[in-house]
């Protein structure tokens, strides 16, 4: 089948990696459901698009009732799925790890594990009965699914659960031509990376703070629309795309 009569879903789609990966997919030739909270960032992601090729439906990410609704929504219009990102994602308040209260720690386990497990379980429905049978699913990991910053055991701890879902849905998803792979981030110039260039910076590891270099969010749209294009026989299990001067890689 081809990339033009191909169906996406892409989560947290009105801003970031989500609104860079829906305008990469779009510009491929994948007509692109854009979920999100917020109608109208959404509407913004579509008008930056090619027209007539997106679709936007809000959705919130901690309510399974809201994630039912959209991939019934996905289904009743298309009739198919082909590739689904599960980007939507948050983080927790920087404070001390025995600070950090359960209310906070849950909110983030809801948004970016248990909202990708549903998310991923209603695809996997929709792809093992669809004809062409099958399907590809791409999470959004992180730098933090291999290394944490500082004061981030919430965050942190969910996208090291993601590579564990990756792996586990990967497995159980060949049966029914499903591929499932992940893209471990570091540093995409988006709205929640900007405190990384202004003020002080982040704080490191040692206790100081300091600004880093960040990458054009488009190059992670790119690494996602080239996943996506790939046939079902081949996937990508796992990619990193950094800011290639991020302090990462050895010791800072």
């Amino acid at each position: 089948m081809s990339e033009a009569k191909k169906i996406a879903l892409v989560t947290g789609a009105g801003t970031g990696v989500g609104r860079a990966a829906a305008l990469a997919l779009m510009n491929t030739g994948f007509t692109v459901v854009l979920a999100g909270r917020r109608m109208e960032m959404l509407e913004e992601t579509a008008k930056l698009g090619p027209a007539g090729k997106s679709l936007c439906v809000t959705a919130d990410m901690t309510k399974p009732d809201s994630i039912a609704a959209l991939f019934d929504k996905v289904k009743a219009t298309y009739g198919r799925l082909d590739v689904l990102f599960n980007n939507a994602g948050m983080g927790a308040p920087a404070v001390n790890f025995e600070d950090l209260s359960l209310e906070q720690w849950q909110a983030v386990v809801n948004t970016n594990l248990t909202g990708p497990f549903l998310c991923t379980q209603h695809a996997f429905r929709i792809m093992k009965d669809q004809s062409p049978r099958g399907g590809r699913i791409i999470n959004n990991g992180s730098i933090s699914a291999h290394a944490p910053r500082p004061f981030s055991a919430a965050y942190t701890s969910t996208k090291h659960a993601i590579t564990g879902l990756t792996k586990a849905s990967n497995l159980d998803g060949r049966m029914y031509d499903i591929a499932v792979g992940q893209v471990d981030i570091g540093n995409a110039a988006t709205p929640m990376t900007d405190r990384m260039v202004n003020g002080p910076g982040v704080l490191q590891p040692d206790g100081t703070t300091k600004h880093e270099p960040r990458m054009d969010a488009k190059a992670v749209g790119d690494a996602v629309a080239y996943m996506a294009g790939l046939p079902l026989d081949a996937n990508v299990l796992t990619m990193t795309v950094m800011a290639t001067k991020m302090p990462f890689v050895g010791r800072g």
